[in-house]
């Protein structure tokens, strides 16, 4: 069946404007077009291409689109239905991270956000514990995300190595090959080598560009987000507490403060919510130049954080049966996706502490928390938050703002 580009305009476009919600709704949103109304994927292509999205570094959502675009017309269709997912977000992101960077300092904003960085706190447990009941099956999964728990938030080890010790565990840990002979991929080895050749180079030149111009802070930016898109499996979750790591503890563009918000205006925005980074890149940008350095620091970080998504899918997309009959293949990944899970847990972990409490340092082992610095009124508010997603089950963006109302009318009581 060829499908018509206009209409794949207006399907992914709709796609792209409503995928609010997460990896989860947006998933089902692309089942229910893609699948069920337009019958362009069968629920079987559908499934095999996730399985495929989930194996790769990187937005799942935001591959599964444009491996589902390639499908119906190569690589013109997995762009525009790429591109059509990430842009209506990434507008409404320049959008926020404008009013945040000139008004985010106000006494009514900082409150409103305490509301918000509550219900982050809960969001982030939610999809924790979506993740724990697929990926935690088995002692060597408990194990894994143990592990990565302590070794992350305990001793600071970078979440690559993480991820490395966890693929070579995965796969030694089966002691099989692939059970029959996977299938044969139609394509060449030149075609595609040509492509990785093509997407590399269109990932580089702007990195190849800021290092000619001598742009020092662009061009961290640029190849600190490149290596994120690298090594980042597990979702939007897992970039985050890789991030937050790194640009607050090595870096220090940003404090952890302004990285809970970050998340929390991403969560009320369609499309991937890896677009935090975009956010992260823009607020540098401000603080070290203002608006004009902001925008151009946001756009780098886009590109570097997107463009190899394309490359990935591409270039992969060929030997997506291949790839999915490998056991070992499958072994290395299900580890990884266990490790995550305490990574992620990490994160859950730190971002709690520095909402209930005002001081958090860093210790010798640990962070160092001053039990003095303890928020009550933050502490209610998280408690809210529990209730109001968990008790009352309020949707995502729904909670959120919700929850910045709560906030708001709690200070002006108290």
């Amino acid at each position: 069946m060829t499908v018509s580009l206009k209409k794949m305009f207006r399907v992914f476009g709709r796609i792209g404007i409503l995928s609010f919600g997460g990896p989860a709704a947006q998933i089902s949103l692309m089942q229910t077009e893609l699948v069920d109304r337009h019958k362009w994927l069968t629920e079987s292509q559908f499934l095999q291409a996730l399985s495929f999205c989930m194996l790769l570094p990187g937005p799942e959502a935001m591959q599964l689109a444009t491996y589902a675009g390639w499908k119906l017309r190569g690589v013109r269709g997995g762009l525009l239905a790429g591109l059509l997912f990430v842009l209506p977000g990434a507008v409404v992101i320049f959008a926020l991270a404008f009013g945040y960077a000139y008004f985010g300092q106000m006494p009514v904003v900082q409150t409103v956000f305490a509301g918000i960085k509550a219900a982050v706190v809960v969001i982030v447990f939610q999809a924790l514990y979506k993740l724990a009941r697929r990926a935690l099956r088995g002692g060597l999964a408990l194990t894994l995300a143990l592990g990565s728990f302590m070794a992350i938030f305990l001793f600071s080890v970078p979440f690559p190595a993480i991820i490395g010790m966890a693929a070579v565990i995965g796969l030694v840990s089966v002691r099989t090959g692939a059970t029959d002979d996977p299938p044969v991929p139609v394509v060449t080895r030149a075609g595609t080598v040509r492509t990785v050749v093509i997407w590399g180079a269109i990932w580089a030149a702007p990195l190849l560009t800021l290092w000619a111009l001598d742009a020092t802070l662009l061009l961290q930016l640029g190849l600190f987000f490149s290596k994120l898109a690298v090594v980042t499996f597990g979702g939007a979750y897992a970039v985050l507490a890789y991030m937050t790591q790194e640009i607050v503890q090595s870096y220090g563009w940003l404090n952890t403060d302004q990285m809970i918000d970050a998340l929390g205006l991403a969560e009320t925005t369609p499309g991937p919510l890896i677009l935090v980074t975009q956010f992260a890149g823009f607020m540098t940008g401000f603080s070290q130049g203002g608006p004009g350095l902001a925008m151009v620091a946001a756009s780098v970080t886009l590109w570097v954080t997107f463009v190899p998504c394309f490359l990935w899918i591409f270039a992969a997309a060929p030997y997506v049966e291949a790839l999915l009959a490998r056991p070992r293949l499958k072994g290395a990944f299900d580890a990884i996706s266990a490790s995550v899970a305490g990574v992620i847990l990490n994160l859950a972990v730190w971002f709690t502490l520095h909402v209930l409490f005002t001081d958090v340092g860093k210790g010798a082992i640990a962070p160092a928390l001053r039990l003095d610095s303890f928020s009550v009124q933050n502490a209610s508010l998280v408690l809210l938050a529990v209730f109001i997603y968990l008790g009352l089950r309020v949707p995502m963006v729904s909670g959120l703002a919700v929850m910045a109302l709560l906030a708001w009318g709690i200070d002006l009581l108290v």
